[in-house]
């Protein structure tokens, strides 16, 4: 146990010191989150959108991540174009480290032909990363026979650091198939809380789907639809590879990925037009196994406000509502 702990201070301490890197928090409802994972995505609904997301990632354990977002994008015709707002808020080790995040988007859309168009967005964005050092704990904290019963003699140093931080990304889609790429932190800006310069890696983000629509839609029934889609991040040496389908019958989906050696992903959700729920559960397969992480619990909420002056040629993607 005690070198269970140690072990954990050491990182925290790295982390805190700007000597190790961090991923990014990321979202298993990706399409739930549209201009959080890709900035192009702002105004793709033509009507107003509003989007809250809430992840809590390996509950079991005492150094969770559970990760806030909240967003609001709206296409406008007289700047041939969306804007978007986004907020975020991480929680990591139980508020030890804590991130902020907030930024506004806008994204222009160019209608290339009648059945493809393009999306070209950038955000920038505010960050502010703590760390509470009420919750870190030393080695000389440590008692050999008692464990950690005493008082630090470490001075609090910084603990805090706001940064600028820019985005940008392209979407192209057609009626049945969308692509885009995104990449994050174009600054590199420095995430470091103490002393030293700690350079946030650049953030890629590869991603395409369709929609193969089964059969027709008729007076007695509604279309199925199945959506394969495939999405490739990397940030600094770290890939991740998500590929898994979603199937939609009416208002309700059901979906299952797969994340490359780390976890299964089952989905589940209703859209009725105007409001959006979707459920996901990470059951985890790494070596960490799910027994010992509980897994992964994911819930988005969506609302689609009516727009009077939405353009009668807008088209909209035909990608994952959540």
């Amino acid at each position: 146990m005690r070198r269970i702990k140690y072990l954990l201070t050491f990182s925290l301490l790295s982390i805190a010191a700007g000597n190790a890197y961090s991923q990014d928090p990321q979202f298993t409802q990706f399409y739930a989150n549209p201009i959080y994972l890709n900035p192009a995505f702002a105004g793709s609904n033509g009507c107003p959108r509003f989007a809250m997301n809430y992840r809590n990632q390996w509950p079991n354990l005492s150094g969770s991540y559970v990760t806030y977002s909240a967003s609001y994008d709206q296409y406008f015709k007289n700047i041939s174009g969306g804007i978007g707002v986004i907020g975020l808020h991480d929680r990591q080790a139980q508020g030890t480290i804590n991130t902020t995040m907030l930024g506004l988007i806008y994204s222009y859309h160019l209608k290339v032909n009648r059945k493809f168009s393009m999306l070209f967005g950038a955000r920038a964005s505010m960050f502010n990363k703590t760390v509470d050092w009420d919750k870190l704990t030393f080695g000389d904290m440590i008692d050999p026979r008692r464990g950690f019963i005493y008082a630090t003699g470490d001075v609090p140093r910084g603990g805090s650091r706001y940064f600028f931080d820019a985005s940008a990304g392209v979407v192209g889609y057609s009626k049945n198939f969308f692509f885009g790429f995104a990449a994050h932190h174009l600054n590199r800006p420095n995430e470091s809380m103490i002393v030293g310069d700690s350079r946030l890696p650049i953030r890629m983000t590869g991603h395409m789907g369709a929609e193969i629509k089964l059969g027709q839609k008729s007076q007695y029934s509604n279309v199925t639809s199945i959506m394969p889609n495939v999405i490739y991040q990397y940030q600094n040496g770290f890939q991740e590879i998500n590929i898994g389908t979603y199937v939609k019958y009416g208002a309700f989906n059901v979906g299952a990925w797969f994340r490359n050696r780390d976890a299964f992903i089952l989905a589940i959700g209703v859209n009725t037009g105007k409001f959006k729920l979707g459920y996901s559960y990470d059951v985890t397969v790494s070596k960490l196994n799910n027994g010992v992480s509980g897994g992964s619990h994911e819930v988005s909420l969506g609302i689609n406000f009516n727009c009077k002056d939405k353009p009668l040629s807008f088209r909209t993607i035909s990608c994952p509502s959540f």
